[in-house]
């Protein structure tokens, strides 16, 4: 059997998406019930929509979706017991309800702040043949960064939609977006204007 170049073969079809590019959704299953989670809240829930709007694109495009979830310290967590957390009776929720994972999205529980970090998403990208990543969700200088300065270290081109991260302040945000765009040369622009 061949593959595609640049993409491992899988044998057990688990990643059977191929693109060059993926979506990585950062901490968008969230209930923002933590110190200053009020305040990213504040932040995050207007950048809902333009990130359902990217997502959305993206499958129409073939790019694959990975949520990228924190596992809030509970080593037992599972995917889907997070999202249901926080479709309940937490701050989260009106945010949470327009980013629900789909039935063909994939997903990573990270320990720590970078997506890579312990985790296997560096194997999944490598079966996909990914060589370039869009990094969306919270907070655009913590989870996001580490992400993205994880991304260049192993020589992955990084896009950030700047519509589609928030922080708690726009200072904190400004902030990271401009470490990404001149340290680690990502594309940083509207997701309206983001190529696909």
């Amino acid at each position: 059997m061949t593959t595609q170049p640049g993409k491992l073969h899988d044998l057990h079809g688990s990643a059977p998406d191929s693109h060059e590019t993926a979506l990585l959704l950062i901490d968008l299953v969230n209930d923002f019930e933590f110190p200053r989670g009020d305040e990213l809240f504040a932040q995050a829930l207007p950048i809902a929509p333009r990130i359902a709007a990217l997502k959305e694109r993206a499958r129409a495009a073939g790019i694959p979706a990975v949520y990228i979830n924190d596992n809030f310290g509970r080593w037992q967590s599972k995917f889907a017991d997070i999202v249901q957390h926080c479709l309940g009776d937490v701050r989260g929720r009106p945010f949470v309800e327009q980013l629900v994972p789909g039935p063909c999205d994939y997903f990573v529980l990270k320990p720590k702040h970078s997506g890579f970090y312990q985790t296997p998403l560096e194997l999944l990208l490598k079966h996909f043949g990914t060589r370039r990543l869009i990094l969306t969700g919270v907070s655009t200088n913590s989870c996001v960064l580490f992400t993205a300065n994880d991304a260049y270290m192993r020589d992955l081109e990084i896009a950030v939609p700047a519509d589609c991260v928030a922080a708690c302040n726009a200072r904190e945000h400004e902030f990271a977006l401009d470490h990404m765009k001149n340290m680690l040369k990502a594309e940083v622009l509207p997701s309206a204007e983001l190529g696909l």
